[in-house]
């Protein structure tokens, strides 16, 4: 018998059927509601609403879980790469060696960028922020590579989906080198997807890049904890813009540009200016948690905390064991981690923090690590994008394949004037 919910309106009892997920969470199917009640629903930010029914991944907010197709990302963190955890995503099971080498293989043979396209970047401003360069050249990568009638339907996407998470890494590391009027770095075919973005972005004639293992992991484990979040603000806005049949890189370029937000993908660049303020100030932690404890100061300490989790971020605690391991290999002194170190450990023993669940949470070590890694503030965000392209192009996929497919529409409820009449505007005033 299908379990319904009962709403009643006007003394007239409507039922609406109660769908339930695979982990046994419940939601109530208002999709008729309009047409058999002439009533929509009101949900300001969509905090109770879900917009799909998705098999990609699952977060449980109470429990701390999170899961990539059913796998905890603890495992992928421990035993993965990020480009095995990419296949995951995008196609739904883990792959075999050989798919593994294949798919290995194809990015390394669209990692290239157009030669043409170096010229968009050497006109952008040098101040302009690497997440806008980004969300724009995503979005010129179809004027370079239009789609080739010849080719299926799905070899066409595999082979779009392969061209972004490869040439997106490499117009990352490419905008840093113009940024900094360096010589641009090419992608070398003996070195691994995370090897080459590191190699990209810092060596030099003068001084060649040493890969060390260590954070070639750190970054893995970074992109790996990053790769997908659910219904997140720029996974819906992929899901929403790819909802009107868009291509794909007009889909990621959306979800980039939602994702240059501070209150979404900037957090963890909000952290590192957090902590420059603290420097500044004396480096003197009291004051600021003094003002994080007070109900009436809009301040907060940036990177405690998580909207969607009530208990210890999952990927907080994995960030955390790899930043440490980062940290020790930092020879150099800098004030900024040292503030962060202390600043964690009087958060993770304050009764405050601890009763009120703001714990540590990713955005908080990840800042810290791409910190330590070497990686300039402005270019956190983009690191962000990087790990979670694999999410954005999953959530497309399955939304183009969603049998129940719709264009993206939500409602309103209009608080404007009522009917007025047009005013010439030698009467007006």
């Amino acid at each position: 018998m299908e379990e319904t919910a009962k709403i009643l309106i006007d003394g007239t009892t409507f039922e609406l059927p109660i769908v339930t997920g695979s982990e046994g969470e419940k939601a109530i199917d208002i999709s008729r509601l309009l047409r058999e009640t002439g009533l929509v629903t009101l949900d300001p930010g969509f905090v109770n609403t879900a917009n799909c029914q998705s098999a990609v991944t699952f977060v449980d907010g109470e429990k701390g879980i999170l899961r990539y197709r059913g796998i905890p990302v603890e495992q992928l963190a421990e035993h993965s790469t990020f480009v095995e955890t990419a296949y995951l995503l995008i196609n739904g099971e883990l792959p075999t060696q050989e798919q593994l080498n294949g798919f290995s293989v194809l990015l390394n043979d669209h990692s290239l960028v157009h030669e043409d396209m170096r010229a968009f970047f050497e006109h952008f401003p040098r101040w302009a922020h690497p997440m806008g360069i980004l969300s724009s050249m995503v979005n010129a990568l179809r004027a370079f590579y239009p789609e080739i009638p010849t080719r299926t339907e799905e070899e066409e996407i595999n082979i779009t989906v392969t061209r972004l998470l490869s040439k997106v890494r490499t117009m990352a590391a490419m905008s840093y080198k113009i940024f900094r009027g360096h010589k641009t770095v090419y992608p070398r075919h003996d070195l691994t997807y995370p090897e080459n973005f590191l190699n990209m972005m810092f060596d030099s004639p003068v001084r060649p890049y040493v890969i060390d293992e260590e954070v070639v992991r750190a970054l893995n484990v970074f992109w790996i904890l990053h790769a997908d979040h659910e219904q997140n603000c720029s996974t819906a806005a992929v899901r929403l813009v790819g909802s009107a049949k868009v291509n794909l890189y007009a889909a990621i370029s959306a979800g980039i540009c939602a994702l240059w937000g501070p209150l979404h993908g900037g957090a963890n660049q909000a952290v590192v200016e957090m902590l420059g303020q603290i420097h500044e100030s004396g480096g003197d932690l009291a004051p600021f948690l003094a003002r994080a404890r007070d109900k009436k100061d809009p301040f907060r300490l940036m990177g405690f905390g998580h909207r969607v989790y009530k208990t210890y971020d999952p990927r907080g605690r994995i960030m955390k064991q790899v930043c440490d391991k980062v940290l020790g290999k930092v020879t150099r002194e800098d004030p900024l981690l040292e503030i962060a170190q202390r600043l964690e450990e009087v958060a993770l023993k304050d009764p405050y923090f601890i009763d009120h669940h703001l714990y540590p949470n990713i955005d908080f070590y990840s800042g810290i690590l791409l910190r330590a890694m070497g990686i300039p503030v402005n270019m956190f965000t983009v690191m962000f994008a990087i790990g979670r392209l694999p999410g954005w192009i999953s959530q497309w996929k399955e939304s183009t394949d969603d049998p129940n497919w719709k264009l993206q529409r939500p409602r309103q409820i209009y608080v404007g004037p009522n009917e007025r009449a047009y005013v010439p505007v030698r009467k007006r005033g």
